[in-house]
């Protein structure tokens, strides 16, 4: 029988990862110099102001609505990579007056997929701010978001000690073939992919970071029903309030130090939370799997998740039984997916 970890295993793991947030930090210092300014209009952010983070490539179908629905949450300012877009993205976002952008030629892979300027531009930019930190195909919805802004969520947050809020990743799709849409491509995202899984789940808690690993969704049961295993991590840690000491490890899935992971718990979890509504399926998602299986650059190990892009390619309906059409954020509270915390006032119920 193996003995039981002491107090000298607990002390090397916390070394280890010490060592492991500072070669993060590391990275990312390193990874700024490869990136260069296209229109950098962070010289006069408040310091209280509240910015999102993205890195992003050929992204021009979600932008618009992207920027629209965080401006309307109250994000101040939004900083963003573009890596070799060639689809107007860039002329785009360089256009926008809340958008400072870098461009970087380096692989997308390399740099962790992004996550090593996402990194950077946080260290910079983030420290004492709270920042969201996003994809392009992805909108921050969390309870009563329609009537209150992030400014209130995160002085709700602030006043309880709070550092961050976790979402749910959560699929939506289409009634028909992948590839289709329920509504013109101008319509919400919502009525263009108005349906989803809303479960079930698994979860566990990943030793020694502590991190949350969740897995579920239509892609679980699609795609990886004979794997389970490899099926993607559901649960994000989009909003925090920065500081340099901290660092993304895996996407936003995880962080250091490892007592971050500890502020979201998934679906079913009391504490406030949200969701972020993810435009995977939207109508080019037949040629971007194309793409991949030849630029390869969206995962670590590209040969193992072949065959589910090939998948894609044939364009199945992925609406099932158990689909069921979003309605707005009571409903994903309903369901259990978002919790509210002491955070509705008692006329939001």
């Amino acid at each position: 029988m193996n003995p039981r970890p002491g107090p000298l295993w607990g002390a090397w793991l916390a070394y280890r990862l010490r060592w492991k947030r500072r070669e993060l930090i590391w990275r990312a210092i390193r990874a700024r110099r490869a990136l260069r300014p296209i229109a950098d209009r962070t010289g006069g952010l408040a310091p209280d102001a509240i910015i999102a983070v993205a890195t992003l490539r050929n992204e021009m179908a979600h932008l618009r609505e992207f920027l629209a629905h965080h401006r309307g949450l109250g994000v101040d300012h939004f900083l963003v990579v573009d890596n070799g877009s060639t689809d107007g993205s860039r002329a785009f976002l360089a256009a926008q007056p809340d958008v400072s952008l870098w461009h970087c030629r380096a692989g997308y892979r390399d740099a962790r997929f992004g996550l090593d300027w996402a990194n950077a531009l946080l260290m910079r930019h983030g420290a004492g701010r709270w920042c969201l930190t996003l994809d392009a195909d992805e909108l921050l919805i969390y309870p009563d978001h329609d009537r209150r802004g992030l400014r209130e969520l995160t002085a709700h947050l602030d006043r309880r000690g709070i550092r961050g809020m976790g979402a749910v990743m959560l699929d939506l799709y289409p009634g028909g073939r992948l590839g289709t849409e329920d509504a013109a491509p101008n319509a919400p995202l919502t009525e263009r992919l108005p349906w989803f899984d809303p479960g079930p789940w698994r979860r566990r808690r990943m030793m020694p970071r502590r991190n949350l690993w969740l897995q579920g969704g239509v892609r679980d049961r699609v795609f990886f029903a004979d794997d389970p295993a490899r099926a993607p991590t559901m649960n994000k840690l989009p909003l925090m309030r920065w500081t340099w000491r901290q660092v993304y490890v895996n996407s936003t899935h995880s962080m250091l130090p490892p007592h971050l992971n500890q502020l979201y718990d998934g679906p079913g979890d009391a504490r406030l939370s949200g969701v972020l509504l993810h435009a995977k399926f939207a109508a080019g998602i037949v040629d971007r799997s194309q793409e991949e299986l030849t630029r390869r650059q969206h995962f670590a190990d590209p040969d193992r998740y072949a065959a589910y892009h090939r998948a894609i390619l044939q364009r199945p309906v992925l609406r099932g039984p158990a689909s069921v059409r979003h309605e707005g954020w009571r409903q994903l509270v309903d369901l259990g997916i978002m919790g509210t915390g002491d955070w509705l006032r008692p006329d939001d119920h």
